[in-house]
C-alpha cells in the first residue's frame, strides 16, 4: 500500500467549472475572480475579500497597505513556512521570532510579550496546523499596544474560534488554496478585512497598480466619455503581478460547495487516528486535537525515536513529513533567530501523518497498525 501524505480532492465538478471558463474564453482575471471573492467573504463573515495568486502574496499585501517605516519590528512565529516572515522582509520590516506554546505550539502569548519593544507595528499569528491561536486574548493585548493583526490562515478553512471565523479577528486574514490545503485553487489565496477602508489600494496593488474598478483621480474627466473610456487606466500605486485567474476561481467555487463535506471527512479521520494510538507508549498528538470544533490541514505526533519510525513507515509505503524547520534556525532568518529554544529543539520529535479527505479508512488503519508494529 502506499499512503500520500497530502492529496487535493478534486474531480468532475471541478473539470465542468474549468469547462465553463474555456467556453466563456475568459481564463483571466475576470468575472469568477469577483464572485469565488463574494462567497468567501459571506462564508467568514467579512465585508471585503480579495482573491490572489497565493497566500505569500495575502500576507505581503496585507502588511504592504499599512505602509510601515523601514526597519519597524514584526511578532512572527518561529514554526511557520517561510512566507510568513519573508512577507516581512518583502515590506522592508525586521522579524521578531516568538517561540511556540509547549501544547497547542500557537504562538506563545509570554514570550510575545517579552519580546515586545516600541518598535514593533504588527504581529502575526499563525494558526499552526489549524488550532487556533487564543485571539481574543492577543487581540486584548495587541489593542492595548496599538499594534495591526495579521491573521496566517494557511491550514485553516472554515473554522469558527468562539463563534467567529478565524481570519476575522485581527485587521486582515490571509488564506492558502494551494494545492495541499483543506481545500485548493492549484495555488491561491485570499485575503480578508472587516475594515474596507485597509483595502482601498489592495485591487490596484494586487495587478501591477492598475485597478479598474476604481478611477480615482481621474474621474471627473472620465465621467463624460467613459464609454468611449473604457480603455482608461491609472497608476496611483506600486503593484504587482499577484492576482488570481478565473481558471483558478473556477475551482476554488466547485471546491467551496464541498468544503463542508472536507471538513468533516479530515475530522472524523483525525478521530479515528486519536483513538487508535491513545495507547501506544512513546508517542502523543502533536497538538489538543479537537476535531469536532476545529479545522485542521495536518494530523501529525510527537514521537520518540522520530527518524527511525520516519524511516520504518517509508519502507511500508506511508508517507511522512515534519512542518516544519523553525525559521529561527534557517540562515536566512539567522540574523534574527536562535531565540526560540523551546521549538528549536522539541520539533525534532514531530511527524506530520497522512491526512486529507480522500484518504480511505483502510488507509487511516493500515498507517495506525504500522506505527504500533514500530513500537511493538
Amino acid at each position: 500500500m502506499n499512503v500520500r501524505l497530502f492529496k487535493p480532492s478534486v474531480g468532475k465538478e471541478e473539470l465542468q467549472n474549468i469547462e465553463k471558463a474555456f467556453e466563456r474564453s475568459w481564463i483571466g482575471l475576470g468575472p469568477t475572480v469577483n464572485e469565488f471573492e463574494k462567497e468567501w467573504a459571506n462564508l467568514v463573515g467579512a465585508k471585503m475579500a480579495v482573491g490572489l495568486n497565493s497566500a505569500t502574496a495575502a500576507l505581503h499585501l496585507a502588511l504592504a497597505i499599512f505602509n510601515f517605516p523601514e526597519g519597524k519590528k514584526v511578532l512572527v512565529p518561529s514554526l511557520t513556512f517561510s512566507s510568513t516572515a519573508s512577507a516581512v522582509l518583502y515590506n522592508r520590516l525586521i522579524p521578531v521570532f516568538v517561540d511556540s506554546d509547549p501544547v497547542t505550539l500557537g504562538m506563545d502569548m509570554e514570550d510575545m510579550k517579552r519580546k515586545y519593544d516600541e518598535d514593533v507595528v504588527a504581529v502575526m499569528p499563525v494558526h499552526y496546523a489549524g488550532h487556533p491561536v487564543p485571539m481574543d486574548e492577543l487581540m486584548t493585548w495587541a489593542k492595548e499596544k496599538d499594534l495591526r493583526v495579521i491573521e496566517d490562515c494557511a491550514h485553516t478553512s472554515g473554522a469558527l474560534y468562539k463563534g467567529k471565523s478565524l481570519g476575522t479577528w485581527g485587521d486582515v486574514g490571509c488564506y492558502s488554496f494551494e494545492e495541499k490545503k483543506i481545500m485548493t485553487t492549484g495555488d491561491g489565496g485570499m485575503m480578508v478585512t472587516n475594515q474596507p477602508e485597509l483595502f482601498k489600494d489592495v485591487k490596484a496593488m494586487r495587478w501591477v497598480g492598475i485597478d479598474k474598478d476604481n478611477w480615482k483621480t481621474a474621474q471627473d474627466y472620465v465621467d463624460a466619455n467613459r464609454d468611449a473610456l473604457h480603455w482608461f487606466y491609472e497608476l496611483n500605486v506600486l503593484g504587482y503581478k499577484y492576482n488570481m485567474n478565473d481558471l483558478a476561481a473556477s475551482i476554488g467555487m466547485a471546491q467551496l460547495k464541498k468544503l463542508p463535506k472536507m471538513n468533516a471527512r479530515r475530522s472524523g479521520i483525525i478521530r479515528t487516528y486519536l483513538d487508535g494510538i491513545k495507547d501506544i507508549k512513546g508517542i502523543q498528538p502533536l497538538l489538543p486535537y479537537e476535531p469536532e470544533k476545529y479545522v485542521y490541514q495536518m494530523f501529525g505526533i510527537r514521537a520518540e525515536k522520530r527518524d527511525e519510525l520516519m524511516i520504518y513507515l517509508k519502507s511500508k509505503g506511508i508517507a511522512t513529513g515534519c512542518h516544519y524547520t523553525p525559521l529561527s534556525v534557517q540562515p536566512l532568518f539567522k540574523p534574527y533567530g536562535g531565540n526560540c529554544p523551546f521549538i528549536e529543539k522539541e520539533v525534532n520529535t514531530f511527524i506530520t501523518l497522512p491526512l486529507h479527505a480522500d484518504l480511505t479508512d483502510e488507509e487511516v488503519d493500515y498507517v495506525i497498525g504500522k506505527i504500533k508494529e514500530f513500537y511493538n
